[in-house]
């Protein structure tokens, strides 16, 4: 099986390019894939496949050739991914299925348009962000309060006082089963500076990760409602780098690298 490996702020993903909708990718084979010491190793994984062939997205085949069939490290599937749709539309461009330029990607989350160029920096609208209140968390035995922010995926969006340096996020921290039903990904944030933030994640159904395109949205959205502010360009620094978030009325963009690494075949 053809696989190549991509990272974006080192929120690393396996691809598989399966333009004709010929693979069965199971749960088991993506969490085989995602282990980092007996398999590939990435946070998770990204089939490339046609719109027109898959039913839970065929709706968008209007619009959009390529489905970002997006795959948590476990297994499970997930609407959408910030960095992950970033590396997929390097991938396409690269591989010469898509030119560059503005390029519609299907998600579960629904059509992202993702800005890319022959190389450097990839650019998407990620869309509205939607608030829907506040909740906790519990981190090594300490609650931190933070805001419900879905990206098309459920985040908890904290901005603390204690440095996100020093949290022990080896373990899922606790939540509101209640309030997040399907899991949440959960992001600690520090203000560091004028629009500039500090965040750590904890993503569902990957652990800890050095990135998150749709995190770094969310913690810029939080962190801009408690400075009061509803827009601008906020500076998001993760383990794995440096991303931008551009805050606008009606809809929010993530900029930031996108690199593919690899190219190989995995020997099931």
């Amino acid at each position: 099986m053809r696989f190549l490996k991509g990272h974006g702020t080192d929120n690393d993903f396996v691809i598989l390019p399966d333009p004709d909708g010929e693979l069965d990718v199971s749960a088991a084979l993506v969490a085989a894939l995602c282990e980092r010491r007996t398999g590939i190793g990435a946070d998770g994984v990204l089939r490339v496949v046609r719109t027109k062939l898959c039913p839970e997205v065929a709706d968008q085949a209007g619009r959009a050739e390529w489905f970002m069939d997006y795959r948590n490290a476990d297994g499970s599937m997930a609407e959408m991914c910030g960095n992950g749709v970033r590396v997929f539309a390097r991938y396409l461009v690269d591989a010469g299925l898509a030119g560059p330029g503005d390029l519609p990607v299907a998600t579960r989350g629904g059509i992202k348009k993702v800005r890319v160029g022959v190389e450097g920096e990839v650019s998407v609208d990620m869309g509205p962000a939607t608030l829907h209140g506040e909740s906790t968390t519990t981190v090594a035995g300490q609650e931190y309060a933070g805001l419900h922010v879905d990206m098309g995926n459920p985040h908890l969006a904290c901005v603390i006082g204690d440095p996100v340096v020093q949290l022990d996020l080896t373990h899922q921290p606790g939540f509101d089963s209640a309030h997040f039903p399907t899991g949440v990904n959960i992001e600690l944030i520090n203000a560091v500076g004028p629009r500039r933030v500090v965040m750590r994640v904890h993503e569902r159904g990957s652990g800890e990760t050095r990135s998150c395109g749709t995190g770094a949205v969310a913690a810029a959205v939080a962190a801009a409602r408690l400075a009061g502010e509803d827009t601008g360009t906020w500076t998001v620094e993760v383990p794995g780098g440096t991303l931008s978030v551009v805050l606008e009325a009606a809809t929010t963009h993530l900029c930031g690298p996108a690199v593919i690494v690899a190219a190989g075949e995995y020997l099931t």
